[in-house]
C-alpha cells in the first residue's frame, strides 16, 4: 500500500469534553507533537499524562554547586528532568550516571535524553537499585561530586493503570517498582500475619487507623486483588466507623505507600544507600536527598546527623528546604517534599 492509499487512522474518541482514561490522553503522551496542551495541563496545576515534573530542581543544582567538568549520579533517574537540569550545568567536560530500578521508564528516558544530543562519553545509564550505588564505582574509581536521590514515587508509575499504583483506576494490585523481581502487593497481602500487617501501616504511613484496617483487610484479603477492591475494604471499614469520604481516601493513600514501601523493600534500600553514599563522593562532594513522606525524611536527617558527628560529614543541612509557594501550586505532588543535603570532609 503507497502513502496515498494509506487509511486515514482517527484519534482516540471519548465522552465529554476531555479525556478521562489514560489512553485517551493522546495529546498529553505525545508531548513533542503537542506542547502547547501540555502546556496547559501544567497551568492548570496538574501533571501531564506519563510525564513527571522535576522537584526543587533549580534548588538541587544551585545546592549540589554544579559546574561544567563535574560527575554525578542521579540514583533515581525516573522521568530524567532532574538529569537534564544537571547534564545542563556540568557539559561540556562533565558525566552523569542515571541509575533506575524500572527497566521500562529507564529505556524510554535513556531514549529520550539521547535525542538531546548526550552520548555515552556524557550521560550513562544502569538499571540497578540505588542500594548497589557502590557499582558506579567501577565506571570511576575516584568517586563522584555530586549525588542526587529523589525519593518519590513517579507521576509515570502512578499515573500508569496497569503499573497498579493507584487506587483511583482497576489493576492487579502489584506495587512493585521492578515487576519482574519479588512478590506483588497482592501476593502479601495473602500471607502476612495480621499484626505484622498493623505494623507495617504505622511504621511505614503513619496510618491512625492501622489496628482496624489490619484487621478487615486481613479477614477481606480475598477481595484485595485489585487496586480497586482494596480501596473499597478500606473505605466500607473506615465509613462504618463515621469516618468522611476525605479521611477514607487519605488512609488510602497512605496504605497504598506502606504496601509499596514493603514490597519494594524502599527503607532497607535507602539505609543501604545512606550508608554507601560517603564512599562514592570525592572529598567536598555533595549529596541532595529529595523525600516525600516522614518516614524517608527521618532516615536521612538521622544518617546526615551521625556522619557529620563522626567527621565524614563538614557539614548537613539543619532544617529541610521546601518547595516555593509558586511551585507547589504549579505541582500539587511537591508539597510534601522536604529537600536535604550534606558534604563529604
Amino acid at each position: 500500500m503507497t502513502d496515498s492509499t494509506k487509511k486515514h487512522k482517527r484519534r482516540i474518541r471519548y465522552s465529554g469534553t476531555h479525556p478521562r482514561k489514560f489512553s485517551e490522553k493522546y495529546k498529553e503522551l505525545d508531548p513533542e507533537k503537542y506542547p502547547d496542551e501540555v502546556e496547559k495541563v501544567k497551568q492548570r496545576g496538574q501533571t501531564p499524562a506519563g510525564m513527571h515534573l522535576p522537584v526543587c530542581a533549580g534548588e538541587i543544582c544551585d545546592i549540589l554547586r554544579l559546574k561544567p567538568g563535574m560527575s554525578g549520579i542521579d540514583c533515581t533517574l525516573g522521568y530524567g528532568g532532574h538529569s537534564i537540569k544537571m547534564l545542563q550545568r556540568i557539559t561540556p567536560g562533565g558525566i552523569l550516571i542515571g541509575i533506575d530500578v524500572d527497566s521500562a521508564e529507564l529505556t524510554r528516558t535513556d531514549n529520550r535524553i539521547r535525542t538531546l544530543g548526550y552520548d555515552e562519553s556524557v550521560f550513562i545509564t544502569r538499571q540497578m537499585n540505588f542500594s548497589q550505588i557502590n557499582d558506579c564505582l567501577n565506571i570511576k574509581p575516584g568517586g563522584f561530586d555530586f549525588i542526587l536521590a529523589d525519593l518519590g514515587v513517579s507521576s509515570m508509575q502512578l499515573d500508569t493503570p496497569d503499573r497498579g499504583f493507584s487506587y483511583k483506576n482497576y489493576a492487579p494490585l502489584d506495587l512493585r517498582l521492578n515487576n519482574s523481581e519479588g512478590a506483588t502487593a497482592a501476593q502479601l497481602l495473602s500471607q502476612i500475619e495480621e499484626d505484622s500487617l498493623t505494623n507495617l501501616m504505622v511504621e511505614n504511613a503513619d496510618e491512625p487507623y492501622a489496628e482496624l484496617l489490619g484487621r478487615t483487610i486481613r479477614s477481606r484479603s480475598e477481595e484485595c486483588r485489585t487496586t480497586t477492591g482494596l480501596a473499597s475494604v478500606i473505605t466500607d471499614s473506615l465509613q462504618s466507623e463515621g469516618l468522611t469520604q476525605k479521611e477514607c481516601k487519605q488512609s488510602i493513600q497512605r496504605v497504598f505507600q506502606a504496601l509499596r514501601i514493603e514490597v519494594n523493600k524502599e527503607f532497607e534500600a535507602l539505609d543501604q544507600l545512606l550508608h554507601s553514599i560517603p564512599d562514592c563522593l570525592k572529598s567536598c562532594g555533595r549529596v541532595a536527598i529529595l523525600s516525600f513522606h516522614s518516614g524517608e525524611d527521618r532516615r536521612v536527617k538521622k544518617s546526615f546527623k551521625a556522619l557529620a558527628e563522626q567527621g565524614i560529614y563538614s557539614e548537613c543541612v539543619r532544617r529541610p528546604i521546601r518547595p516555593s509557594f509558586q511551585e507547589q501550586y504549579d505541582n500539587p505532588r511537591s508539597s510534601s517534599a522536604k529537600l536535604r543535603w550534606a558534604v563529604k570532609r
